[in-house]
């Protein structure tokens, strides 16, 4: 019998899991949802035991359960960067406080920006500081939970609390540390101490390790509480985009995963950290590997809205949108609905349509949707190769990837061909390929998850009208940013106390 592999991903809305054998086939499937907590406006949260702890526990009985031999590793991945205090023993001291959809550590970030200096931070970490920071959230825990941060030993994240609670060993893989900003050092992959202490003082930061290393093994503690056999090697875990990056062989200076779901995200392998203003820094997964990150705030949310707007299903929107000629019979789209993260870091940025006459359906409103979302992805490749990332290879992944027209559009505006893999089930799948690689498997990462079909570029056209969407934002800025000012002062009227969503979130 073939080896087996175990991936489990902690999410934001859900958890999944696979049991793959040593050549990726997918032997079973599990899922589970669950809620987060909003105690206060811009707090997001998950308690660790109920969420994070439950989920897993679900998913590894089920998957155990339809193996027929003995699993040979274990991986995990999860929402991150989060901040889950925990004391010695690594029990949670309150709930885990999620990435950059968590807003409350807003005063702390610009405190900290003025302490250490942008251009230094920037240089030293890789990345501006944001609500996805960890060091600020960690500034903000020890002014307003002193009694918490007080007891707080452990600084744990979904993928590190699960490897802590099977293994006993306290670990962070490095890809998850870079985004602990600024308490992680770009040039020398490792914790900037002085800037540690002075952002978390008295906290014992994590061992560091790759996410293709073995952090330990289950105990047997774990093992009667999971089901899982005692001395299951599990490795360090990781962040949950950058397993499904690894999910479909991005592993290589130029590879470039492009997800396609209710926000567009894009992920490069690069050889060297160069710090880009507009875009994220980080390490990678394999042991030495850089990569940058771009967000758009909104893709798939767009189109669902218009979807409602104008009624009909997706099915018939796209056929209608895909009769529609390039350009959409002269729309063009900026979809900034909820503001935009890379590369232009504007939370006030608004959408809007341009050339709409009396003539225009939504079959043409459809496809500017697909165009301006497309100029979007093209606007971060470019950030991406001023970075020094020049793309070699884009694999397209996510549901957006379903009926072709939105792969294609992006396809023929940047004119750069996409794969699509032939499995699109996500993280869990990247896990069980980190766990085969990490417990020494002879796996051809390359095979693993093949591409099921190329779509390559065919209509030109788009130039001209990529450079008016590049006008169009600079045009309209001063409009949008009066608009959206007036938009928080009414919401403010109806929700007081709410505090506005950071731009530099990324994904979990």
């Amino acid at each position: 019998m073939a080896d087996l592999y175990l991936g489990v991903d902690i999410g934001t809305s859900s958890s999944k899991g696979v049991l793959v054998t040593g050549s990726g086939e997918i032997l079973a499937r599990a899922s589970r949802e669950h809620r987060t907590a909003t105690p206060h406006p811009g707090w997001v949260e998950h308690d660790a035991e109920t969420v994070w702890w439950a989920d897993f526990l679900a998913i590894t009985r089920e998957l155990v359960a339809a193996a027929d031999a003995r699993p040979a590793g274990l991986a995990v991945s999860g929402i991150g960067p989060c901040l889950l205090p925990a004391d010695g023993a690594g029990r949670p001291l309150r709930p885990a406080i999620l990435y950059g959809v968590d807003t409350r550590a807003g005063t702390e970030i610009a405190e900290l920006t003025e302490e250490l200096g942008a251009e230094e931070i920037l240089r030293r970490g890789g990345t501006p500081l944001s609500s996805q920071a960890v060091g600020p959230k960690l500034r903000w825990l020890a002014r307003h939970e002193p009694d918490v941060y007080a007891r707080t030993e452990k600084l744990l994240m979904a993928s590190s609390y699960l490897v802590h609670r099977l293994t006993g060993r306290y670990v962070l893989d490095h890809h998850s540390a870079s985004q602990c900003d600024p308490m992680y050092d770009q040039h020398r992959l490792d914790w900037a101490t002085d800037w540690a202490r002075t952002v978390a003082p008295g906290l014992t930061l994590p061992d560091l390790a790759w996410p293709t290393e073995v952090a330990g093994t289950v105990t047997a503690e774990a093992a009667a509480e999971t089901g899982l056999p005692a001395g299951l090697p599990v490795t360090a875990g990781t962040v949950d985009a950058w397993a499904e990056a690894t999910s479909v062989g991005v592993r290589e200076p130029g590879d470039v995963m492009v997800m396609y779901g209710t926000t567009m995200f894009l992920i490069q392998v690069i050889e060297e950290p160069r710090p880009h203003p507009g875009l994220w820094t980080t390490s990678g997964v394999f042991p030495g590997t850089r990569s940058l990150a771009a967000g758009m705030a909104t893709s798939g949310a767009v189109t669902d809205w218009l979807r409602r707007l104008v009624g009909g299903d997706f099915t018939t929107l796209v056929a209608e949108a895909a009769a529609v000629p390039p350009g959409s019979r002269g729309l063009l789209l900026l979809p900034y609905f909820a503001g935009e993260r890379t590369p232009i870091f504007d939370p006030d940025a608004r959408g809007v349509i341009a050339g709409l006459t009396l003539e225009h359906g939504r079959a043409e409103l459809y496809r500017a949707a697909l165009e301006g979302i497309a100029y979007g992805v093209r606007h971060n490749l470019e950030a991406m190769r001023e970075a020094g990332g020049r793309a070699r290879r884009l694999v397209a992944v996510g549901g957006g990837t379903q009926g072709g027209l939105w792969t294609r559009i992006v396809t023929d505006v940047t004119g750069e061909e996409q794969q699509v893999p032939t499995e699109t089930v996500g993280a869990c799948l990247g896990d069980a390929l980190l766990a085969a690689v990490a417990t020494g498997a002879d796996v051809d990462i390359d095979a693993w998850n093949p591409p099921d079909h190329t779509v390559a570029p065919e209509s030109g056209g788009y130039d001209a009208f990529y450079q008016r969407y590049r006008e169009l934002y600079p045009a309209t800025e001063d409009v949008a940013h009066f608009l959206a000012g007036e938009q928080h002062a009414a919401d403010r009227a109806t929700r007081p106390g709410r505090v506005d969503q950071d731009e530099h979130r990324l994904p979990g």
